[in-house]
């Protein structure tokens, strides 16, 4: 690893296009836009978590908007209504994200507390294994079916202001090299559930789809994981009602043009169906058999029968 007190030279680092004009770069085998790169680096060298911390991780665009809102009302029940006047991503901070971007304030420097801090991460396994492996903090990763979170990512770059258009041949091609941000999407599953697999009493392993199916059941899941288990079923079912697409959606706040980073994606823009099978409006038979074929042969070879 680099010197801690010195950035990256970004100019040393391998350059791929990807939308537009944009490029990505590759540091630890993962692809990154260049601005997150030595804030990424930050939090490799100095986030010690706390036995207590809870991290929410997950690849773009696989289901971290949802997920926020719920762990944030499991863990802060009394003020599970700050929801409906705070983004998601405003009341759980990403370690990588615009806080450290914005001010180069660490979020996860916080002083102790008798309560568990609640952090998000796109950041890999893989370039995270060392602080990981080494903690007893509760992780919670949410993935999602390959072809939806194409899909997803597609129209949320899109949303990006005063940025040229992605088309979704382009998209697909980005998705299937692994050129997208915090990607290859399959490393990035893999490397997590691995970890699950190592260290399931401090791992929490869900897919989007299960978590749709049957929201209430994993909720209380969530809710025994993380220590905090509910004494009844109607708290369980406020907390889904809550966190529903349908009520979060229709928030002010989430149907803001405001945003967390200025002039870069609105607040609006992390809400647009939350459905499943969404990608088979848009992708054809080619493509979808394309995807899978890559799913077959990076997820199923490992015995992990998902994505298909």
């Amino acid at each position: 690893m680099e010197n801690d007190e010195l950035d990256i030279d970004l100019a040393s680092l391998p350059k791929q296009k990807w939308v537009g004009d944009d490029h990505l770069l590759q540091f630890g085998g993962f692809w990154f836009v260049p601005q997150h790169i030595n804030l990424i680096k930050k939090v490799i060298n100095h986030f010690n978590p706390l036995p207590t911390d809870v991290i929410l991780a997950s690849s773009p665009k696989t289901g971290t908007t949802w997920l926020k809102s719920l762990l944030y009302s499991i863990l802060n029940r009394s003020s599970k209504h700050k929801l409906a006047f705070k983004h998601p991503h405003e009341l759980v901070p990403f370690l990588e994200g615009p806080v450290l971007m914005q001010s180069n304030e660490l979020p996860f420097s916080t002083a102790l507390s008798n309560t568990c801090r609640l952090f998000s991460t796109h950041i890999s396994y893989q370039l995270l294994a060392k602080t990981l492996d080494s903690c007893e903090c509760r992780i919670v990763y949410v993935t999602r079916n390959p072809k939806d979170t194409l899909v997803s990512l597609w129209h949320f770059m899109n949303k990006r202001r005063g940025h040229q258009p992605w088309t979704i041949n382009e998209a697909v091609d980005a998705f299937c090299y692994g050129v997208t941000p915090y990607g290859p999407y399959y490393d990035h599953v893999i490397g997590y559930r691995a970890l699950y697999l190592k260290r399931p009493k401090n791992v929490m392993f869900v897919t989007y789809e299960e978590m749709k199916e049957d929201p209430h059941g994993h909720v209380k899941k969530l809710g025994d994981f993380l220590g905090c288990p509910f004494d009844g079923e109607e708290e369980v079912d406020e907390i889904v009602k809550n966190c529903s697409f349908e009520v979060l959606s229709s928030h002010e706040v989430n149907k803001s043009e405001q945003s967390l980073i200025k002039n870069l994606f609105p607040y609006n823009s992390f809400f647009r169906k939350g459905i499943t099978g969404d990608h088979e409006n848009y992708l054809s038979n080619e493509v979808i058999q394309r995807i899978d074929t890559l799913t077959k042969h990076r997820f199923h070879s490992l015995g992990f029968m998902y994505g298909i």
